[in-house]
């Protein structure tokens, strides 16, 4: 039995593609492959969005999911060092992409088919749902290792979504990498499996029938608002991080004051003895 053609295929600028196809009806199946790992380049976040527009605007209201075709990795996360170059990118590239996921229109599912961390993990989770290969991958928020701090809509979407906060501890603090059984019991994830599993999920919730009153994406917009309103307000949500950093580092100044007093105190006082 021949394959069935894809509903539509997109180029990625950089390299790759991202193909939509119909694994079931109103089902749309979006699979990325963008070597080496699927990282979040400019242009990968562009087909993104477009892949979901056209579903938006061009087919029947279903649920869409999102895998990748490179077995290793869903997502690795961002091209760091061009991510944080670049002054646009957030504002223009990743955070539309998190907005759209965030508020679709439809029932999104992300199916975890290998490894998804940093920004790889938070884009899963801007999702409505998440299911995991059981066999393979990680899930894990590595900044703590190579040293970058979180940006505000990057720790609110886990204050949301996870169900006890202690996970999110474990997150961030300790980068422990979970694989899929736990992910699912720490709620991170929702189910385990790949097509077959999570089209049984779709039929048994219902899914494909929660977009046809016209406001899924509005009660997901209420219900996320937090997030939202940062991934709206980058220059707001920026202005924190530096006031915190200002603040951090008169703290630190204050610190070094206290201690060099001691210091002095503790050598003046041992003069005398």
């Amino acid at each position: 039995m021949s394959p069935t053609p894809p509903l539509f295929k997109l180029a990625i600028e950089s390299e790759g593609s991202i193909t939509c196809t119909q694994p079931s009806q109103r089902v749309y199946l979006l699979t990325f492959d963008s070597p080496p790992d699927n990282r979040l380049t400019p242009e990968f976040c562009a087909a993104f969005v477009l892949a979901l527009d056209i579903v938006d605007r061009r087919f029947d209201k279903g649920v869409i999911i999102t895998t990748s075709a490179i077995p290793k990795f869903y997502s690795n996360g961002l091209d760091f060092e061009s991510a944080f170059k670049s002054k646009s990118f957030f504002p223009e590239s990743l955070y539309p992409l998190w907005k759209r996921l965030l508020t679709y229109p439809m029932p999104t599912i992300a199916l975890i088919n290998g490894h998804a961390f940093a920004a790889g993990i938070m884009t899963a989770t801007m999702h409505d749902y998440r299911f995991m290969n059981p066999h393979r991958g990680f899930l894990c928020l590595n900044e703590l290792e190579f040293g970058a701090p979180l940006k505000a809509p990057m720790s609110s979407i886990f204050r949301q979504k996870l169900p006890n906060p202690n996970t999110y501890r474990t997150m961030v603090l300790e980068a422990k990498r979970f694989n899929a059984l736990e992910a699912l019991q720490e709620g991170i994830v929702d189910g385990l499996g790949m097509v077959p599993e999570v089209l049984n999920f779709v039929q048994e919730m219902g899914l494909v029938d929660k977009a046809k009153s016209g406001v899924y994406g509005q009660l997901k917009a209420e219900m996320w608002r937090e997030t939202v309103a940062y991934l709206d307000d980058y220059v707001g949500s920026e202005k924190l991080i530096e006031e915190r950093m200002r603040g951090e580092e008169r703290r630190q100044e204050r610190c070094e004051r206290r201690v060099t007093e001691w210091e002095k105190s503790k050598d003046q006082k041992g003069a005398k003895l």
